[in-house]
Parts: C-alpha cells; sequence; structure tokens
C-alpha cells in the first residue's frame, strides 16, 4: 500500500487541513465574538446580556446535536459532512451582518452550532484517531497550537475590520472568507480513513502481516452501549464538564485583575502571556499523552492547574508571579482539545471512538452554558473572584478523582471482556 504524497505520509496532510479548517473555525468564528457585542448591541440599541444570550442558545443547540454529529460522522462521507458543516457555520456567521434585530442572532445561533459541532469539536480529534497510530498526542496538540496561533493573526483583524467598515461588513467578510478558504482545503485534503487513500495510519509498518495486525488493533476498544453502561463513561464527561468550567475563567482573568488594581495594559499583556501558554501546553501536552500516557499527563496537568490557581490566590502585587500564574492556567485550559480527546482513545479504544468522544463531549457544553455566567454571580454577589478560584481547586481535585477511577472502570471492562 501506498502511504505517501510527496514523501511525507498523508496523515500529516490530514493534520494541516485540520490546522485550517478548526483553526479558523474557533479563531475567526467563534472566539471573534467578543469583539462584535459592544458595537453591534450599541449600533441596534440592544443591552449585551440580550444579544449574547445567542451564545447560550448555540450552547444548547451544541449540547443536543453532539450525539447526532457523532453518528453522522461515522455514517456518512467526511468531505461532504464538513462542507455542509462550514456553510451552516460560516453562512450564519456573514449573515449576522444583515440582521437588524437580536431575533436574528437567535435564530441563526442554530446552523452556527450544528455546523459548530463538526468543524471545531468533532472533525479533528476523530480524524487523527482515524489518521495517525502514533504520535496521536502530538497531532492533537500541533492542531491546538495552530488554532491559537491563528487567533493571535485573526482576532486583531477582526478587530480592524469592525473599526474601520464597521460591524456589518466585517461579519460578511469574516464568514465568507472562511468559507472560501475551507471548502477547498476538506475538499482537497480531507479523506475520512487511510483506506481512502490505500494506505495505513502513521506509524503503521508497511508489510501486510504487520499492516492486518495494525488495522485489528486500531479497531479495538468498546461500543458505545457498552461504554454507556461504565462508570469510565460518566467519569470521562465529569472531566470534560471540570476542564471547560476551569479553562472558562480565562475570560473574567482580565476582569479579576483589574479588580486587584491593574491597569487594563497589563491585563492586556498578561492575556499575551495566557496565550502563549496555551500554544505551548497544546503541543507539550500532546507530546507527553505520546511519552507517558494520557493518564500521566493528565495528572501531572491537573497539580499544574492548582499550583497555578494558588499562586493567583496568594500572589500579591507580584507582576511576575501573576504572570507565571497566568501562562501557567492557559497551559491547563489548552488541556480540553487534547487530552479529552486522548482519555477518551485510552479508556475506550478506537471501535466507536466518534459516538463516544460526541457523547462524552456534552459536558463541554453544558459546562459552556453554566461556567462563564456563574463566575460573574459569584463576583456580583462576593465583590470578589477569590471563591471562583478556591471552587476551581476543587474542581482539579475531583478531575484528579475522576482520571483514577476512570481507568480503574477500564480494567473493569477489560476483565469482563468488553475490549475487543
Amino acid at each position: 500500500m501506498g502511504h505517501k504524497k510527496g514523501g511525507i505520509h498523508y496523515a500529516w496532510w490530514i493534520l494541516l487541513g485540520l490546522c485550517i479548517m478548526v483553526g479558523l473555525g474557533k479563531a475567526g468564528l467563534n472566539n471573534s465574538v467578543g469583539l462584535f457585542l459592544k458595537p453591534v448591541s450599541t449600533d441596534l440599541g440592544v443591552g449585551l446580556g440580550s444579544l449574547s444570550l445567542y451564545v447560550s442558545i448555540s450552547a444548547i443547540i451544541t449540547m443536543f446535536f453532539l450525539p447526532i454529529g457523532g453518528k453522522l460522522m461515522a455514517k456518512y462521507d467526511t468531505r461532504m459532512v464538513l462542507v455542509t458543516a462550514i456553510v451552516l457555520q460560516a453562512g450564519a456567521f456573514a449573515l449576522f451582518g444583515l440582521m437588524n434585530s437580536v431575533w436574528g442572532w437567535y435564530i441563526l445561533a442554530v446552523p452556527l452550532a450544528v455546523g459548530g459541532v463538526f468543524i471545531t469539536v468533532l472533525a479533528g480529534p476523530v480524524l487523527i484517531n482515524q489518521w495517525f497510530k502514533k504520535s496521536k498526542g502530538l497531532a492533537l496538540g500541533i492542531m491546538g497550537a495552530a488554532g491559537g496561533a491563528l487567533g493571535v493573526v485573526v482576532q486583531p483583524v477582526v478587530g480592524t475590520l469592525i473599526a474601520t467598515s464597521g460591524w456589518r461588513n466585517a461579519y460578511i467578510f469574516v464568514g465568507v472568507a472562511v468559507l472560501v478558504i475551507v471548502v477547498p482545503i476538506v475538499l482537497l485534503l480531507i479523506r475520512k480513513s487511510p483506506a481512502e487513500k490505500q494506505t495505513l495510519p502513521y506509524g503503521s509498518e508497511d508489510t501486510s502481516e504487520a499492516a492486518m495486525a495494525a488495522a485489528a488493533a486500531d479497531n479495538k476498544g468498546v461500543t458505545l452501549s457498552a461504554a454507556k453502561k461504565s462508570s469510565s463513561f460518566y467519569l470521562l464527561i465529569t472531566f470534560f464538564f471540570m476542564i471547560t468550567s476551569i479553562a472558562s475563567f480565562a475570560m473574567h482573568i482580565p476582569t479579576y485583575l483589574m479588580d486587584k488594581g491593574f491597569d487594563v495594559t497589563f491585563a492586556g499583556n498578561v492575556m499575551a502571556t495566557n496565550m502563549v501558554g496555551v500554544l505551548i501546553g497544546s503541543l507539550v501536552i500532546g507530546y507527553a499523552s505520546d511519552k507517558i500516557g494520557s493518564k500521566n499527563t493528565a495528572l501531572i496537568v491537573m497539580v499544574l492547574g492548582i499550583i497555578s490557581i494558588a499562586m493567583m490566590l496568594f500572589s500579591g502585587s507580584s507582576t511576575i508571579i501573576i504572570s507565571i500564574a497566568v501562562g501557567l492556567f492557559g497551559f491547563v485550559t489548552s488541556a480540553i482539545g487534547t487530552l479529552g480527546p486522548a482519555l477518551t482513545s485510552s479508556l475506550f479504544g478506537n471501535k466507536e471512538y466518534s459516538q463516544i468522544y460526541s457523547i462524552a463531549s456534552l459536558g463541554l457544553a453544558i459546562s459552556s452554558i453554566v461556567a462563564i455566567p456563574a463566575y460573574g454571580y459569584v463576583f456580583d454577589l462576593t465583590g470578589s473572584y477569590t471563591t471562583a478560584l478556591y471552587a476551581i481547586i476543587i474542581m482539579l481535585i475531583i478531575n484528579i478523582i475522576c482520571i483514577g477511577y476512570a481507568f480503574i472502570g477500564k480494567k473493569k471492562m477489560e476483565q469482563a471482556g468488553l475490549w475487543n
């Protein structure tokens, strides 16, 4: 079987396509939401709370559509699914520029979320799991880092577009640009499985006997029905919920710093440090998952998270300690895109990975609805983020417990003969 394109294993072309597609879906569409809220609310004469409600609607739609998305990814041609998805996501984003009522955002939140389920949540982990027998963690880390790097470039561009051309033209330009770039990338590079290119996953041997053994190993795992009866499955959902809730605090870090007496310039510089932490964390966590396993990597990352939050709590007015703490926090939050998929593969194998991962990701979707406003309410009620920071430490400890017991549950599944 041939497995190269221009001397490079085709798995790396898949990864390149994913880096561009997922990166633009996140950086260009999802993560630019905050830049539009103020100018849109001012122009339309609606409150920020009323406008930002569409984000919650998107999160709710995501929660309900994730299990369906996993089944569609497994059943239908991946390229057609992803082209349809980016048309929905980027098309809805562009149409925001034509809306004159907040109800337009509420309605378009539906196709925006349905498309985003595939583009920003499912496609990366599912395809990397198909194409990489080894270096899965590294591939996930590269994809996460690429998304962060694109964010560094795209966010200022979007901000400049809004300032110079207005929010309507910015919505339309960004949505159409993402659509025009991503559709050809999907059609040219993305393939569902190595079989479509008459090849083996990256890391498989080329001889026929080894190929058969590799194929058999890649198909091993637990069925969705068996997974749903295990404690590991619900512990993994809890992990997703907790790690996403923890990461959601990043949106409150600038307010936290200004509440401590620092100015907005320092807060902006520290958030740049946070982004550096995300970039480095994505690569290091991905590499470590391959070398020492997802379980050990996850435990180490949760401990680093506890250290990061403790530094924030007891930093006083030290700018150095705060900068290190926020950078380390970025390292921890990058675990969403790397540890989550790696833990899913380690616990349940590849047999019905897309279905299992999509349902486990419900924890991510539920957290997106709950965590961000919860931190705001804590601040409103107590006048500080101290209680929220202690709550994050508790969530990190809960995650350590979840990881330990999830792998105990995996041993029980293996002993029961459910891994085959």
